[in-house]
């Protein structure tokens, strides 16, 4: 196994995902920032911008070109997390009854560490905002899609629980340097 491939961090909307991430960032590890929140960002600024409410498969593309670049650019270092990756993508097409293109279906197998970290959602850590419009059930429901997904690709599936920011991301980073010793 290749230990340089990136570490997936993910789970449903508002799960303290950035939050956690934006924590870890330092010499030794490299984060890249989640591109759909960017991407509503960017999109909501442009007259009929590509927005996942209205258009779910073109943002989708949008998402993939990005999140691929990223895949490719984390290989350059060490340690490397992202924020969301393609399989996300998938999981988001599916919740939407959409038909996951071959190419990105590729993608989301391979390339990654097979462990990922998940964090849920919960009336503490959930924010509903103009980027993320949903209620909280919706993010929950979200939250076991991506789950489900994940599993049914054969991924090692790693819940981190809510905990203080300091304690998650000790933990965070214990889990993940014990599973680069083991392979």
């Amino acid at each position: 196994m290749n230990t340089t491939l990136p570490f997936i961090v993910t789970g449903g909307p508002g799960s303290g995902k950035t939050t956690l991430l934006e924590s870890i960032e330092c010499e030794d590890t490299q984060v890249f920032p989640e591109v759909p929140r960017q991407l509503i960002i960017e999109q909501s600024q442009i007259a009929n911008g590509i927005l996942p409410w209205v258009d779910l498969s073109g943002f989708a593309e949008l998402c993939f070109r990005e999140m691929l670049t990223q895949k490719h650019a984390a290989l350059d270092s060490p340690l490397t997390f992202l924020d969301r990756a393609i399989p996300d993508i998938c999981a988001y097409l599916s919740w939407g009854n959409l038909e996951i293109p071959q190419h990105i279906a590729l993608e989301a197998s391979s390339g990654y560490q097979q462990l990922v970290i998940f964090c849920e959602p919960t009336l503490e850590t959930y924010v509903q905002d103009e980027i993320r419009p949903y209620p909280f059930e919706e993010a929950l429901a979200i939250h076991k899609k991506l789950y489900a997904l994940y599993e049914s690709m054969g991924y090692q599936i790693v819940s981190l629980p809510l905990l203080p920011i300091k304690e998650r991301k000790a933990l965070l980073s214990s889990i993940c340097r014990e599973y680069l010793r083991a392979v």
